[in-house]
C-alpha cells in the first residue's frame, strides 16, 4: 500500500490533513453554533448548512479553471490565505444582531472561496504525480492513502471541538446540555408565556446549574453567550491548523514541484506532450464523467446528513450517557490505540523480514494491554456531546483503508477488480443499507416536530444505532469517494484536468445543498423513520441508474 509511492504524495497528504482538521473542527459544531447563537430552527439551520457546503464544494470548479490558466500551486497558496481570513472572522466573539450575521456570512464566503482554490487543485497535483508511467499503476492506492490522510485530520476534529466547548463552559461553571439552547431562545422570545411543559424542562435544567426561577431570563442569555463564545474558540483552531498546513506545504514543496504543471505550461516548456485525444474521445470522456457526477450527487446528499440531521438525532434522540464497551469509542485516545493495533497487524502480514514481524507483534500486544488498562480505568458511564459521533466515520476510514486496498489489490491481481463506476454503484447500495439501520432505530420515536413541542423526546435510543450507521456509510464512502477522485484524475482530458476535478466538487456541492431538503422534512412533521426512508429510496434509485448505463461508462473510459 505505502511501498514505492512518490515522496510528494506524503507531503501533499499531510498538508491536506492540517487543513481538513481545521475544517472538520469547524463543521462538527457549525449547525450547533447556528442554533445556539442565533436561535435558528432546524429548517433554517440546514438551509444555511446546505448552502455553505454547496459553496465549499462548488467553488473548486472556478478554482480549477483559474488553475488551468495560472497554475495549481499558486491557487493552493492563495486559497490557504483566504481561508485563514474566513476562520479568523468566525473566531471573533460577536453579538446576535445584523452586524454579527453579516460577519458570519462573510466569513463563510471567504472559507468557501479559499477552499475552492485549495482543495481540488491540491488533488490535481496528486494525480499529476501518477502521470509518470513508473507510478501509474499505483494511482488508486495513492488516492486511498490521500483520502486516509484527510480523515486522520477529520477524526481528531470532533474531539477537539468537544474539549474546547467543555473547557470554556467550565470556566463559567457551566456544562453542555443540548436541550438548553433551543429552550433558552424560546424563553427569551416568549417569556413566561412559554408553554408549560418546555418551561418546566428549562427550569429543571437551569436549577441543575444553580439558576433559580426568578432569574431564568438572565440564565438563558448567559448560557447562550458563553456557549457561543466556546464555539468561537473552536473556530480559532482552524486558523492554527492552516498555519501548520502551510508550513508543511512550503517545507516539502521540492518533492512535488514537478507535479505543479498545467497542460499549457507543459507545452510551453517543451516537455514531452501527453497523448492527445480526438474531439470524439474528449466528448465521450466528459460525458462519462458527467453521468458519474449525476449519481454522486445523491450519495453526498445522504452522507452529509452527518453534520445536520444525524447530529440532531444524536442530540435529541440518543442517550447522552455511554456505558460498557460503547463508552470506549468516545475517547479519541482509545480510537488511536485501535488504529495502532490495526496497522501493527497490517505490518505483521506485509513485513518481508522476521524483524519487522516481531516489532509489529510487540506493538500489537502493547496496544492490547493499553486498551485493557483503559477499559479498566475509564469512568462508566461517560457523558457525550452530539458532535462526538462525527469522529467515527473518519476513524472507520483510516482503519478500513488497508483492508479496502488489500481486497482490491488481490482482485486486481486476478483481473477481477470492479471498475470505478461499478464501485460507485455498489457504494450507493451500501449507503442505502446504512440508512436502513437508522430507520429501524427510529421506529416508535416521536417526530422532530413533536420533540420541539414537548421540549424533549420521551424516549432515547442506544448510541450504537448511529455508530453502526456510520460504519456502513464508511464502507460506501470507501467505494465511492477516493475511487471517484482517482477516476476523474485518470479519465479527465489533459487540457481540462482542473475543470473536471472542479466538476467533481460541483456535483458534491449540489448534493451538499440537497442535504437541506432532508432538513425541511425534519421540520415538516413527518415521522422520523420516514425521513431516513427517503434517503434509502434515493440511494437505490441512483444505484439502479448507474448500473443501467454501466456498459457505456466502461467503454468510454477503457
Amino acid at each position: 500500500m505505502f511501498k514505492g509511492q512518490p515522496k510528494g504524495l506524503y507531503a501533499l497528504s499531510l498538508a491536506n490533513t492540517g487543513e481538513r482538521f481545521g475544517y472538520y473542527t469547524m463543521l462538527a459544531i457549525f449547525t450547533l453554533f447556528l442554533q445556539a447563537k442565533f436561535g435558528y430552527t432546524e429548517t433554517v439551520t440546514t438551509q444555511i448548512y446546505g448552502i455553505f457546503l454547496a459553496a465549499v464544494y462548488f467553488m473548486p470548479f472556478f478554482g480549477g479553471i483559474l488553475a488551468d490558466r495560472f497554475g495549481f500551486g499558486r491557487m493552493v497558496t492563495l486559497g490557504i490565505f483566504i481561508m485563514f481570513g474566513g476562520y479568523a472572522l468566525l473566531a471573533v466573539p460577536s453579538g446576535t444582531g445584523i452586524a454579527a450575521r453579516v460577519m458570519m456570512f462573510g466569513a463563510l464566503t471567504l472559507i468557501a472561496c479559499g477552499t475552492g482554490l485549495f482543495k481540488g487543485n491540491l488533488q490535481v497535483m496528486v494525480g499529476n504525480l501518477y502521470d509518470d508511467p513508473a507510478y501509474a499503476a499505483k494511482r488508486d492506492n495513492a488516492f486511498s492513502i490521500f483520502y486516509m490522510a484527510i480523515n486522520i485530520g477529520a477524526m481528531f476534529a470532533p474531539g477537539m471541538a468537544k474539549w474546547i466547548t467543555n473547557h470554556f463552559l467550565a470556566q463559567d461553571g457551566l456544562v453542555y446540555n443540548g436541550q438548553i439552547p433551543a429552550l433558552a431562545h424560546q424563553y427569551m422570545a416568549q417569556g413566561d408565556a412559554m408553554a408549560a411543559e418546555p418551561l418546566a424542562k428549562l427550569q429543571e435544567l437551569a436549577a441543575s446549574m444553580g439558576a433559580g426561577a426568578d432569574n431564568l431570563g438572565e440564565f438563558c442569555r448567559h448560557y447562550v453567550e458563553k456557549l457561543s463564545t466556546a464555539y468561537n474558540m473552536g473556530f480559532a483552531v482552524a486558523c492554527i491548523s492552516l498555519v501548520v498546513s502551510y508550513v508543511i506545504y512550503v517545507a516539502f514543496r521540492k518533492s512535488f514541484k514537478h507535479a505543479d504543471v498545467t497542460a499549457k505550461q507543459q507545452a510551453v516548456s517543451g516537455a514531452a506532450a501527453q497523448v492527445e485525444l480526438t474531439p470524439a474521445q474528449t466528448r465521450s470522456r466528459i460525458t462519462a464523467l458527467l453521468l458519474v457526477f449525476a449519481v454522486v450527487i445523491f450519495f453526498w446528499m445522504a452522507f452529509h446528513q452527518n453534520g445536520s440531521t444525524m447530529t440532531f438525532f444524536a442530540r435529541d434522540y440518543t442517550t447522552p450517557e455511554a456505558t460498557g464497551i460503547t463508552r470506549m469509542g468516545f475517547d479519541i485516545f482509545n480510537l488511536v490505540l485501535v488504529l495502532v493495533g490495526v496497522y501493527s497487524l497490517v505490518g505483521f502480514f506485509q513485513s518481508e523480514k522476521q524483524r519487522g514481524k516481531a516489532i509489529s507483534a510487540l506493538v500489537f500486544v502493547a496496544t492490547a494491554v493499553a486498551l485493557f488498562f483503559r477499559w479498566r480505568t475509564t469512568p462508566d458511564p461517560v457523558h457525550i456531546l452530539p458532535q462526538e459521533f462525527q469522529q467515527f466515520n473518519p476513524f472507520y476510514v483510516v482503519a478500513l483503508t488497508p483492508v479496502s486496498v488489500a481486497i482490491f489489490s488481490a482482485l486486481a491481481r486476478k483481473g477481477k477488480e470492479p471498475s470505478a463506476p461499478r464501485k460507485i454503484g455498489l457504494g450507493m447500495i451500501i449507503a442505502a443499507g446504512g440508512f436502513l439501520i437508522l430507520t429501524l432505530g427510529s421506529v416508535g420515536l416521536m417526530s422532530p416536530a413533536e420533540v420541539k413541542a414537548a421540549g424533549a423526546s420521551d424516549a432515547f435510543v442506544s448510541q450504537n444505532w448511529l455508530i453502526s450507521t456510520y460504519l456502513v456509510l464508511t464502507f460506501a464512502e470507501l467505494l465511492l469517494s477516493p475511487m471517484g477522485i482517482s477516476f476523474v484524475s485518470k479519465v479527465a482530458p489533459p487540457k481540462f484536468k482542473g475543470m473536471m476535478m472542479g466538476c467533481w466538487f460541483a456535483a458534491t456541492a449540489v448534493g451538499n445543498y440537497a442535504t437541506s431538503l432532508i432538513g425541511y422534512l425534519w421540520g415538516s412533521g413527518m415521522a422520523l423513520w420516514m425521513v431516513w426512508s427517503v434517503l434509502i429510496v434515493l440511494c437505490l434509485l441512483s444505484a439502479l441508474f448507474i448500473f443501467s448505463i454501466m456498459k457505456r461508462l466502461e467503454s468510454a473510459t477503457a
